[in-house]
């Protein structure tokens, strides 16, 4: 399996995502956010980081570097893309997921591990787990307060987009930042193009907490 992790100016999880692919096995490569050639990929990964230093809004700048451009065109050909807490949030404001990002609802930046509930596993990424299983993901953020309107979270849930949950260690919803029915991770219609706010590239050691990230990210290696 062959992965592109995107790198943008600010972008401080590259090397952990890549690390982490390479560890269950994976090629992995650094592109740069001004390549335009991204054939041959398997997975293209935007990581977590400060993309353009956060500037306006988290990913607001990321959408124009012109490797949205060929990201935008290899998951139209059904190609597979996975973002990570920013790089979910440059999904976001690239329209490749539905919904938008606010800040949290305390207004101070997260950083802890977090328990998810698996609400959908009819995808490539989280095969591996069952609905109901709960894994135990860091999370870092400022900007993670998903908001949707009301016609359009129906139509996520009808098609199997609501794939994570904020809970705590017995599976009751616990949401840390305020998002719309705890959502931590969601999919597109096609289920090709993936974001979520936990970073389970930081969950693959045990010595460093946990290896519940494992098993979220070896789903694209079947």
């Amino acid at each position: 399996m062959k992965v592109g992790v995107i790198v943008f100016p600010g972008t401080n999880c590259d090397r952990d995502t890549k690390w982490a692919f390479e560890k269950i096995g994976a090629k992995a490569d650094f592109i740069w956010h001004t390549e335009h050639n991204l054939n041959g990929y398997d997975l293209i990964v935007l990581p977590g980081g400060f993309s353009y230093g956060d500037y306006l809004r988290s990913g607001a700048i990321a959408r124009f570097s012109p490797v949205m451009q060929n990201v935008a065109e290899f998951a139209q050909k059904g190609g597979y893309v996975l973002g990570i807490c920013n790089g979910f949030q440059i999904l976001l404001e690239s329209h490749l997921l539905p919904g938008a990002m606010t800040r949290n609802e305390n207004l101070h930046f997260i950083s802890k591990f977090h328990h998810l509930k698996v609400i959908n596993n009819n995808n490539k990424f989280l095969q591996n787990l069952n609905v109901g299983d709960i894994v135990n993901i860091p999370i870092a953020h400022a900007e993670g307060n998903y908001k949707v309107d009301e016609e359009t979270l129906k139509e996520m849930y009808d098609n199997g987009q609501v794939l994570l949950k904020y809970c705590d260690e017995n599976g009751n919803e616990l949401n840390p930042n305020g998002s719309v029915d705890s959502i931590a991770g969601i999919c597109n219609k096609e289920k090709n193009v993936f974001g979520l706010m936990p970073h389970p590239e930081r969950a693959m050691e045990s010595i460093l907490g946990g290896v519940d990230g494992i098993k979220m990210i070896e789903g694209f290696f079947k």
